[in-house]
């Protein structure tokens, strides 16, 4: 695409997503408040935070997963070729007939509870195959299976395994090929590089970007910055719920870097960066402070942070580092 060209429509647009759940004697806790983003054709948006963020609640709910005690509010919509659906409030029968596997393929975080247990891995993927993709049964349904598998890494000569005799990395692999056989317009992938040795991790991303290079959309969810590096677009980093910036990758990883302190903090840990730890724990969904949920761990807290900030140029913050001063990070970098 040129600097001429329009950007594609987006594929999915998320405005004011907020999932509560219900707690005993009258509660309820906001896993994810008014999210907000969008994803094109050929994009990739890694989401990024600490465990417990909201991050995979979030996910839950674009494909209608959540429990029964959790209320999502705000708009979902997804438009492709086969329409324009709110993912938030299409019913149960739609979603699991027309939007599951089909519109959106998932690579769970917990791939091994996906994988049916009485069953190799072989017919699994030959009946995803066959019911995404309308391949008769036969040697051309065999053979697509087996370049599926190969997609994934997932070795030939373990096809006929059933899933507990998987490694927790070949089972994410097998996973990660079911995901991929309907080509579905949008793929959410929620940890898709667990248990994988760094080999591996680096042959998964550049499946998952050759995958958004056929004009496919991803949304990744991952605790590995090196991975998110690898394969984003743009970044959306998640702290007690909000996302708190979103921003192009190159930017974000680069100079000048983050500008919410806690995306900062978040890559000044790792060890090819400062190496800095990041002090404190992230606030209970259940029990967060009336301002920025971040405040209690930020060296540039004043009383101003008392009042929740809003996300504006991409940045939910009082006092964001200025988006002309290079990071620490960046200078280490």
């Amino acid at each position: 695409m040129t600097a001429a060209d329009p950007a594609p429509a987006p594929l999915l647009t998320v405005r004011g997503l907020t999932v509560r759940f219900r707690m005993p004697r009258g509660r309820s806790v906001a896993a994810v408040t008014d999210a907000a983003f969008d994803l094109a054709p050929g994009s990739c948006l890694v989401l990024v935070g600490e465990s417990g963020c909201g991050k995979s609640v979030l996910a839950s709910a674009l494909l209608g997963l959540l429990p029964g005690n959790a209320e999502a509010t705000g708009t979902a919509r997804l438009t492709d070729r086969h329409g324009s659906t709110d993912l938030l409030t299409a019913p149960e029968a739609e979603l699991a007939r027309t939007v599951r596997g089909r519109r959106i393929g998932l690579i769970p975080q917990s791939p091994a509870a996906h994988l049916t247990p009485v069953r190799t891995v072989r017919s699994q993927l030959e009946e995803t195959v066959r019911e995404l993709t309308g391949t008769p049964r036969g040697t051309a349904l065999r053979a697509a299976a087996v370049r599926t598998a190969a997609r994934a890494a997932f070795p030939a000569d373990h096809l006929d395994r059933y899933p507990h005799q998987l490694s927790g990395g070949l089972a994410q692999r097998a996973a990660t090929a079911l995901a991929l056989a309907g080509d579905a317009p949008l793929l959410l992938a929620d940890e898709p590089t667990t248990g994988l040795d760094r080999e591996l991790v680096d042959r998964t991303t550049d499946e998952l970007r050759r995958h958004t290079r056929a004009g496919h959309a991803l949304l990744m969810i991952t605790h590995d910055l090196a991975a998110a590096e690898r394969i984003a677009d743009r970044v959306a980093v998640m702290y007690a719920g909000r996302i708190v910036e979103l921003a192009d990758a190159r930017r974000f990883f680069g100079t000048p870097g983050p500008r919410h302190p806690y995306a900062r903090a978040l890559l000044d840990a790792l060890p090819d960066r400062a190496f800095t730890p990041l002090p404190g724990m992230p606030p209970e969904l259940g029990a967060l402070p009336p301002g920025c949920a971040f405040a209690a761990r930020c060296d540039r807290a004043t009383p101003a942070c008392a009042t929740p900030p809003a996300l504006r140029d991409g940045v939910a913050c009082h006092h964001p580092v200025p988006p002309d001063r290079e990071t620490d990070h960046a200078r280490t970098a």
